[in-house]
């Protein structure tokens, strides 16, 4: 049995526009800039700069409608080519920050061309005497390094590869055997270790030899796992040695690398700089929002775009070509015309936003003591400012400003709210803060357990479990009490 129903169903769908909008938001200053730079390069419509208003324009001031425009003669609709001759909308969308001169400067990081981590080590083997096999194998075993420095492969695994990739035919013994002898000794000391003891074993081997060199190879060559689980009761046992003597041989051991190879200078990654996109300035209380001037560039019509259409107008007959042409001009002016005004619109969305922010965390943006930041969510700021919240949620994740106390990612100022025992709603933030000041001031030789925390906490009137004690640790990269303790 067949049955109809007839449902009514309500949506709304974004259209390409503003999921490019939303996209141009979400861009950080960077990404923006890399942006702005393919669009210039895909439509040749928009121009950046300056434009020349004062340049005398043969059709400036014209406003004639175009009766003798025959829209019947070109596949295509809603062609109005008066929008775009006209330079009265120049200063609408001329996008220009007021927050610099026109004699500030844009400063860059350079980044230093380098040679890369592994060039740096074939380079080193050529204080080696070496044959044609045994160079071969070596570049090998150094082309097999993660760029931590470390070896992660089995060496019958690397013997096989080279076999089949490369026709060279060697023992697992061979291998070995450059590996211990050539390549343990290339700098950075501990570069081709198989694991983190190895590693720093073989720093150590590098060292001058003293008692507390000794004790802290002895340590890591046999008692490795009650040094990384830091049983130093368990330590000073078993070499009957004091806890002066222990810390020395300790201390020699957090001297070391655990990364040879990712502290190398020569490790040349692209290094991203943080470019802040706001400035806030405090000055006798007042707080003053700048947006970086990357946000907010000058663009443009291109005259010349201009000029094709007026050209199109004045001509009596309208050849195929010349109709394919101005459909073609009228779509880049419409990508230009769009693209532009959303940059304004992003310019708007991210002060606005970053206003509002400034507004509801004023107390802190006055003196910077973060215990002052407010319970705030991304709804608080949404209803302030009449967007979306996914909007919000856009511009705090990917936005950074510079205040006087640090450049700080906009999401940080965003927290729940919890009650404290006078009832008061207080920020997730200032607990943090509270319990990382709480971490810094204990006795290392006895760190605290969390259910202490959470105790001492309350004492401070902010009682919370034990186990959001533990979460919030977490959050802020602070080891267990074991881990912490010093000897």
């Amino acid at each position: 049995m067949l049955k109809q129903n007839l449902q009514l169903k309500l949506s709304q769908k974004l259209s390409p526009q503003q999921i490019q909008l939303m996209k141009l938001i979400q861009l950080p200053t960077l990404a923006f800039e890399q942006r702005l730079k393919e669009e210039l390069v895909e439509n040749p419509a928009l121009e950046s700069g300056k434009d020349d208003l004062n340049e005398t324009d043969e059709f400036q001031n014209n406003s004639d409608d175009y009766d003798d425009y025959d829209n019947d003669h070109i596949d295509t609709e809603d062609i109005n080519i008066d929008d775009y001759l006209s330079d009265d909308e120049i200063p609408d969308y001329k996008l220009k920050s007021n927050n610099y001169s026109d004699d500030d400067e844009e400063t860059f990081m350079p980044i230093e061309a380098q040679i890369s981590f592994h060039q740096s080590l074939i380079e080193q083997l050529n204080t080696f005497i070496l044959t044609d096999e045994e160079r071969t194998i070596a570049e090998f075993l150094i082309g097999s390094m993660d760029d931590m420095g470390y070896i992660r492969r089995d060496i019958q695994d690397i013997v096989d590869d080279m076999a089949f990739t490369q026709g060279i035919y060697s023992s697992e013994e061979q291998v070995k055997n450059i590996l211990e002898n050539i390549i343990h000794e290339l700098e950075p000391s501990g570069v081709g270790a198989r694991d983190l003891q190895e590693c720093l074993l073989l720093q150590l081997q590098n060292k001058t030899p003293n008692e507390s060199v000794n004790l802290a190879k002895d340590i890591i060559e046999n008692q490795f796992d009650a040094f990384t689980k830091k049983h130093y009761d368990k330590l000073l046992q078993k070499y009957g040695v004091s806890q002066s003597q222990l810390r020395k041989a300790i201390d020699e051991i957090e001297k070391l690398n655990p990364k040879p190879g990712g502290s190398f200078s020569g490790n040349s990654r692209a290094i991203e700089h943080i470019i802040p996109d706001f400035t806030v300035k405090v000055e006798d209380g007042e707080i003053e929002l700048l947006l970086n001037s990357r946000n907010a560039p000058e663009l443009h019509v291109s005259k010349d775009y201009q000029e094709m259409l007026q050209t199109y107008k004045e001509t009596n007959e309208k050849s195929s070509a010349q109709k394919d042409a101005v459909q073609f001009i009228k779509q880049k002016l419409d990508g230009a015309k769009w693209f532009i005004d959303a940059i304004k619109q992003r310019q708007e969305t991210l002060f606005v936003t970053m206003s509002a922010i400034i507004e509801y965390q004023k107390e802190y943006f006055i003196d910077g003591d973060e215990t002052k930041i407010r319970p705030m969510i991304l709804k608080d700021i949404a209803d302030m400012v009449g967007l979306d919240i996914s909007t919000i949620s856009r511009v705090a994740n990917s936005k950074y400003v510079d205040t006087p106390y640090g450049t700080k990612l906009i999401k940080e100022f965003f927290s729940e709210a919890m009650t404290n025992d006078q009832g008061e709603e207080v920020s997730t933030i200032e607990i943090k803060k509270i319990l990382q000041n709480i971490i810094e001031d204990e006795d290392k030789h006895k760190p605290l357990p969390d259910d202490k925390l959470a105790d001492m906490l309350k004492e401070k009137g902010y009682p919370i479990a034990r186990r959001t004690v533990a979460k919030y640790r977490e959050q802020l990269d602070i080891p267990v009490a074991r881990m912490r303790r010093k000897i």
